[in-house]
C-alpha cells in the first residue's frame, strides 16, 4: 500500500510539473522536489523520465478512457454523459498537463501507445453513438475537450454531439 502511495505521489508531482512548466521541466530531480521526497525514490519507482511520462499519461488515459467505456448503454443517456465529461474537463495546468503529454507523444514514440489508447475509445464511442459519421463524432469530441481544457466558452456540447450523433 505504502509503494502505490508513493507511486501516486510522484505521478501527481509530475503532472504539475508538466501543467505548470512543460514537459522539458520534468526530471527526477525535480519531480521528487516537487514531491518532497528524495530523488532516490523517483528513481526505484521510475527509472527513466520517459517511464514517469509514460505512467503519468497512462495515469490521465486510465480515467479518461474508463469514463468513455462506462458510458450508459442508452444513447441519449451517453450523449448527456459525455456533455457533463466535456463540461467537466480540468481546466488551467492540469488541463494543460493532459493535453501536452498527449502531444507530447508526436516527439516521443514510447507515449504514442497511450495517445493510440485514447483515440481508440474515442472511435469506439463514435462507432456506437454516430455510426454514420463516426470520424467527424470522435474528432469533434477530441476537439471539444481540447477547447474545454484551455478554459475557453464552448458550445452547447450536448447539441453539438447530438448534431453529429442524428
Amino acid at each position: 500500500m505504502k509503494g502505490e502511495r508513493r507511486r501516486r505521489l510522484l505521478l501527481d508531482a509530475t503532472l504539475r510539473l508538466v501543467g505548470r512548466a512543460g514537459a522539458v521541466a520534468v526530471t527526477q530531480r525535480a519531480v521528487a522536489a516537487e514531491a518532497g521526497v528524495a530523488p532516490s525514490a523517483v528513481l526505484y519507482y521510475f527509472p527513466t523520465v520517459d517511464d514517469l511520462l509514460v505512467a503519468a499519461l497512462r495515469d490521465v488515459n486510465d480515467r479518461w478512457v474508463g469514463a468513455l467505456q462506462d458510458l450508459p448503454a442508452d444513447r441519449s443517456a451517453a450523449l448527456d454523459a459525455l456533455a457533463v465529461m466535456v463540461r467537466g474537463s480540468p481546466t488551467g495546468d492540469e488541463g494543460l498537463a493532459e493535453f501536452e503529454l498527449y502531444l507530447l507523444s508526436a516527439r516521443r514514440p514510447e507515449l504514442r501507445p497511450e495517445l493510440d489508447r485514447w483515440w481508440g475509445a474515442l472511435d469506439a464511442v463514435a462507432a456506437r453513438l454516430a455510426p454514420d459519421r463516426a470520424t467527424a463524432f470522435a474528432a469533434a469530441l477530441d476537439g471539444l475537450f481540447l477547447r474545454a481544457s484551455t478554459g475557453v466558452d464552448l458550445p452547447d456540447v450536448r447539441v453539438v454531439l447530438a448534431h453529429l450523433a442524428s
